[in-house]
């Protein structure tokens, strides 16, 4: 089945995929009876049904290197008891595989007794389509996008010498059955399109890249405007590159621009206001409730139910809606991000942070897109302020250690600021520090908050999951840069 018809609804279209096919061998009544057999006893727990397909197409150099077309599709059957689960998954949706797995989770009770929670709360949100990405288009009409973003980065400039570009699409169906016979569903597409573009002048080459995606169909990245101005960026990062010096290192002011800087906002953050770190203790941030841990001004949103974002879903993993979560206001921390299991642990309600990469993983508190509020100043008046600095436009890779919240970022794009003007492009630079300090180390909030252009990938315990970032740009004092100069 490679797309669903919106106007059957995510539960008429996920009975189709995993009870009502001619070849299914297991009923909804079986899974419903089986969930509550499995579940009785414990405090929480459900079953959780998925179906998937994906398609990811690659080029370089003018020719189709890779092609692919995966579907899969399976159960996770978990069972809470105090603060432990059972789980198991089969990629078998069949009565046998989930009676075993039945037996497979009771081994959590041990004759311990709970009371099941409540189901979590109905909602009718629809953030984005229901409909398969891959069925606005076919094959060939993709392809062929790819074909003409390698064209259009020669003909923009005589020193591109390679070209890299990927569009990939994903539609996830789910169907989450609890211990009552309670039942929700949710339709998830995703899209994403990636171009790299290597120029070379005077025997040195430098890259630059962009990307951008969001829960809906390929059509929208076949829009002129859209790919052509990925091409446009990633051509622009490059030839920056060409022209960069050494970047300096020490302490100074930095000035991160908006949008994907927020990563670090994310990684040096926002995993440290997860609920199970928090409940555990190992978290910066854990018992420190309704105190000042940023600078005045800042605020921290998660916020799961924007539309059409790459980090949003209509329900999380668990079956909770989707929400926004304030986390810290005016840099006094109010929140952290939970799921049913931490939620009810720490007695307080969960935010729809649930998530798993798929069928074959547990749920855990995860972000959805996190970002930080804006504030009134500009960006001209940053950097007139700073004497000697760095302004980071974009960010690469980075390492978080979540219990100290220190922190180690490569800035792809960067500049030196001198005398409270931007001047020389860098490579090489590197900014150190801890999550908990730097936030107490914004002293400028620019107005200008940008969510990313949907290309962000969350990892936490070996699981993968799609987010989003944002921030307006920030400025910074006292952070230590890394450089090569």
């Amino acid at each position: 089945m490679s797309s669903s018809p919106s106007s059957l609804g995510a539960l008429a279209v996920t009975d189709q995929l995993f009870f009502d096919r001619p070849e299914a061998t297991l009923q909804r009544d079986e899974a419903q009876s089986l969930t509550r057999t499995a579940l009785e006893g414990m405090d929480d727990g459900e079953l959780y049904l998925e179906y998937r397909e994906n398609e990811s197409i690659a080029l370089e150099d003018g020719a189709i290197r890779s092609a692919s077309f995966n579907t899969s599709s399976g159960f996770g059957l978990r069972a809470v008891l105090g603060e432990e689960s059972g789980f198991a998954h089969a990629d078998d949706l069949s009565r046998n595989a989930l009676l075993r797995a039945t037996e497979a989770v009771s081994a959590v009770r041990a004759g311990r007794s709970g009371q099941i929670a409540a189901p979590p709360r109905a909602t009718n949100q629809r953030l984005y389509s229901e409909a398969s990405p891959l069925a606005d288009c076919d094959f060939t009409t993709r392809a062929g996008l790819l074909a003409d973003m390698d064209a259009y980065a020669r003909s923009r400039d005589s020193r591109v010498v390679q070209v890299m570009a990927s569009l990939s699409g994903e539609w996830q169906a789910v169907q989450i059955i609890r211990a009552d016979g309670t039942r929700v569903a949710d339709l998830r597409p995703l899209a994403r399109l990636n171009v790299s573009v290597v120029v070379e002048q005077d025997g040195l080459r430098e890259s630059g890249g962009h990307g951008l995606g969001g829960r809906y169909g390929i059509s929208r990245l076949l829009e002129a405007d859209c790919w052509r101005g990925a091409v446009d960026e990633a051509l622009r990062q490059a030839l920056v590159a060409l022209s960069a010096q050494a970047a300096p290192a020490g302490e100074m002011e930095v000035v991160l621009g908006a949008g994907w800087p927020g990563i670090l906002l994310h990684e040096a953050v926002g995993h440290g206001l997860e609920g199970d770190f928090n409940r555990k203790g190992t978290s910066v941030f854990a018992g420190r409730m309704g105190t000042r841990v940023a600078a005045p001004g800042v605020s921290v949103i998660d916020d799961g139910s924007l539309p059409d974002r790459r980090g949003s879903l209509n329900i999380d993993d668990e079956g909770t809606p989707t929400g926004r979560t304030t986390l810290i206001e005016d840099g006094i921390l109010t929140g952290y991000l939970q799921d049913r299991l931490n939620a009810r642990l720490m007695g307080v309600a969960p935010t729809g942070n649930g998530r798993r990469q798929s069928y074959a993983h547990v749920p855990l508190p995860r972000m959805t897109n996190t970002f930080m509020l804006p504030g009134n100043a500009t960006t001209e008046e940053m950097i007139r302020s700073v004497k000697r600095g760095l302004y980071a436009v974009h960010f690469g890779g980075g390492q978080v250690d979540i219990t100290s919240g220190k922190f180690v970022f490569a800035a792809s794009e960067a500049y030196l600021i001198e005398d409270g003007r931007v001047t020389a492009p860098v490579k090489g630079a590197t900014l150190i520090g801890s999550g908990a300090q730097a936030m107490h180390q914004v002293s400028m909030i620019g107005g200008n908050l940008e969510l990313d252009p949907g290309i962000g990938t969350c990892g936490k315990a070996g699981q993968g999951v799609p987010v989003g970032v944002g921030q307006p740009t920030l400025k910074m004092t006292g952070l230590t840069v890394g450089g090569t100069a």
